[in-house]
């Protein structure tokens, strides 16, 4: 990287790339005022803006220093940026103190790709939109010409749109091999719908803007993830088969275990998320949010665990940042005073969907501590709970609440997600179980990678649809690798049933036969698991399902030194094609199929009611997994019936062998 500086302009280029420039037709910077306007209902928000004022900021002072430049803009601004070989940093000085709006504006052109900006769903090549920087539900739908959607939004502001995520991030990649991070947890809005330029807005000034450059994809992740932190490498035990989503109670739940292993399923988890007891609303069954194992309806469940041990099988639990208020747990946190507080003095409760919560305040050292000590390392991990879903993390509101911190909900709520995870992982790591238990979140931000043991996409339809379907989850899996977390999975055959949408056969093997090529394979029964599609109903597909988890284990080898090279690295499980081919202009906009690792290439089938796919292949001799067919570059339509969703392997690949046996014992 090189900055170019006179007197009244200053630029920034890598190689012959610019990345920003000022000069006095041409501002980088603007700053204005504006007063937002919030409403949440049950982790949706609508947010808009009442922009008071916009400006350019205009240099008064451009002054070259040994590290770099120092300017400053008249009596709003000083910007100072350090120059250390591949990495700039722009920090910021405010001096207007009634500033809380600020636009600054990266160089782009018309073929630049972008990606990044945490886990989104719809769109990995993010040129051409704008994305609203905002953790939240993610919405039903996600489509606004879709019934689903416009009824979720009649019903409760929960339809959703396409840039709605868990996880956002004010980070993003350019194909040019750079990434522009914003150190920041106010509301965001990264706009590249312009040809010359990217315009992030903030509603604050921001701490600093980080920007590195490599040499390539790998090395440049390999930067970013050394800045964020990376993921720990996944328990040995997960890749012995299927973690299996079970609900009901003892009988129920062991019940579909056992049957399962005598359907031939390999096993590596059972999950009971009501663990803690159920409540039934009109959103469907949910769980008591109050968390301790729940004596009736899991009875005996310390010895229980042990008994699975003995077999080689985890169990794994639920949990949240949040105590419903008719809870044991919220009277134990009212005495002990750990939750958020509203202007009144009162604790603020959070309607959860017909019942209320009490929301542990993150921010105050003495809750974090209990919440920590008391409640995951008690009631989850010293009775041997292996893993859990550790959930939300998006909800904190940001009217009439008081945090300890004394910061602004509207700055703490994208911290939120950190702060949670960070919470788990230091119960976890305390209690010397890191490496053996694994906790799974979809809420993330600035610096929850190294603190998040597995990324899970969330509550996806239970459809093949383009916004909230099976084929989002691929995108999922891709934006956040390039975000810095690399290792995801998501629910197969999806989560969210509702206005008579329901899971099929199809959406739930067509969701498994990919999962059996991501880092883990966990079901879900959903929202309504009394009337969708549930694998252990039909016999034909507990024997589909048998065969894709004995598949899934066979590739352990693979799936271990990916997961170990994130955790080393920072790079991805599941990659884009242009991680390791970047010659053809294809490789960059494809957002259906990923490499897993330098070797696979996988075309995850995610439309209903197709026999075939097409599929996109690099130039470097892929075989056909299932036929051994090598297929040449480009577009090519592949065969891919129930349960053989297309892949490919190198042929000079180090695993050919381990392919070759994967066919042999389970191809065409």
């Amino acid at each position: 990287m090189k900055l170019n500086i006179t007197s009244n302009s200053f630029s920034l280029k890598n190689g012959e790339r610019e990345i920003l420039s000022y000069n006095a037709d041409k501002p980088l910077i603007y700053i204005g005022k504006g007063q937002e306007d919030v409403l949440m209902y049950r982790g949706n928000f609508k947010i808009s803006d009442y922009l008071i004022e916009r400006k350019p900021l205009v240099a008064t002072l451009i002054k070259e220093t040994a590290e770099g430049l120092e300017a400053e803009f008249g009596k709003y601004l000083k910007l100072n940026i350090v120059l250390e070989g591949d990495l700039c940093t722009l920090s910021f000085n405010k001096l207007d103190s009634s500033v809380n709006r600020f636009w600054i504006r990266m160089s782009s052109y018309k073929e630049e790709h972008v990606y990044g900006c945490g886990e989104q769903m719809s769109y990995f090549d993010l040129k051409g939109r704008h994305f609203p920087l905002w953790t939240s539900e993610p919405g039903v739908g996600r489509d606004k010409t879709t019934y689903i959607t416009w009824k979720g939004d009649v019903d409760g502001m929960s339809g959703g749109d396409y840039y709605n995520t868990n996880f956002p991030q004010p980070t993003y990649v350019s194909s040019d091999k750079f990434y522009v991070h914003v150190q920041t947890t106010a509301y965001a809005d990264f706009d590249f719908r312009n040809d010359e330029f990217n315009e992030l807005q903030i509603w604050d000034v921001p701490e600093y803007i980080r920007i590195e450059a490599a040499d390539s994809f790998v090395d440049l992740l390999e930067k970013e993830t050394a800045f964020f932190g990376r993921q720990p490498e996944l328990p040995d035990w997960v890749y012995n088969g299927l973690i299996i989503g079970a609900q009901g109670g003892n009988e129920r739940s062991f019940g579909i275990l056992d049957k399962s292993i005598e359907k031939g399923i390999k096993v590596a988890g059972l999950w009971c998320q009501d663990w803690c007891g159920k409540r039934v609303t009109s959103f469907g069954k949910r769980l008591q949010w109050d968390w301790h194992y729940h004596e009736e309806m899991y009875p005996n469940l310390p010895d229980k665990i042990k008994v699975l041990h003995e077999k080689g099988i985890k169990y794994l639990g639920y949990i949240n940042p949040y105590l419903v208020k008719d809870g044991k747990l919220f009277e134990e946190g009212l005495k002990k005073d750990v939750f958020a507080k509203k202007s009144d003095g009162s604790v603020y409760l959070v309607d959860f969907g017909e019942f209320d919560c009490g929301v542990i305040d993150l921010t105050k050292p003495e809750a974090y501590e209990w919440f920590k000590d008391e409640v995951i390392k008690k009631y989850s991990i010293d009775i041997g709970i292996d893993g859990w879903m550790a959930d939300f993390g998006e909800y904190l509101p940001t009217d009439d609440i008081i945090l300890s911190s004394g910061k602004p909900a509207m700055i703490e709520h994208n911290h939120w997600p950190a702060l949670w995870a960070k919470c788990n992982y230091d119960a976890v790591s305390e209690s010397g179980k890191l490496g053996e238990v694994v906790y799974f979140m979809r809420a993330g931000g600035i610096g929850s990678q190294k603190y998040c043991t597995l990324l899970w996409a969330g509550d996806q339809s239970v459809d093949f649809t383009r916004h909230d379907g099976l084929c989002t989850v691929i995108c999922a899996a891709l934006s956040s690798g390039m975000s810095g977390c690399g290792l995801n999975h998501s629910d197969i055959g999806g989560y969210t049933s509702l206005y008579d949408n329901l899971r099929t056969k199809e959406v739930f093997l067509r969701w498994a036969e990919m999962a059996a090529f991501t880092p883990v394979m966990r079901t879900h029964e959903g929202n309504r698991p009394d009337t969708n599609f549930q694998f252990y109903d039909d016999e034909d597909c507990m024997n589909q399902l048998a065969r894709l988890t004995e598949i899934y284990v066979a590739i352990t080898p693979l799936l271990k030194e990916l997961v170990k090279e994130n955790s080393i690295k920072g790079t991805p499980v599941q990659r884009p094609i242009f991680m390791h081919y970047n010659t053809d202009p294809r490789c960059f906009t494809e957002q259906f199929e990923y490499l897993l690792g330098e070797d696979v290439l996988v075309a995850p089938v995610y439309e209903a009611n197709v026999s075939d796919r097409k599929v996109f292949l690099p130039d470097d001799g892929f075989i056909h997994l299932w036929t051994g067919k090598e297929f040449s570059k480009g577009e090519s339509l592949v065969e891919a019936k129930l349960g053989y969703t297309p892949v490919f392997y190198k042929k000079n690949s180090k695993y050919a062998e381990l392919f070759e046996s994967i066919r042999y014992n389970y191809g065409v």
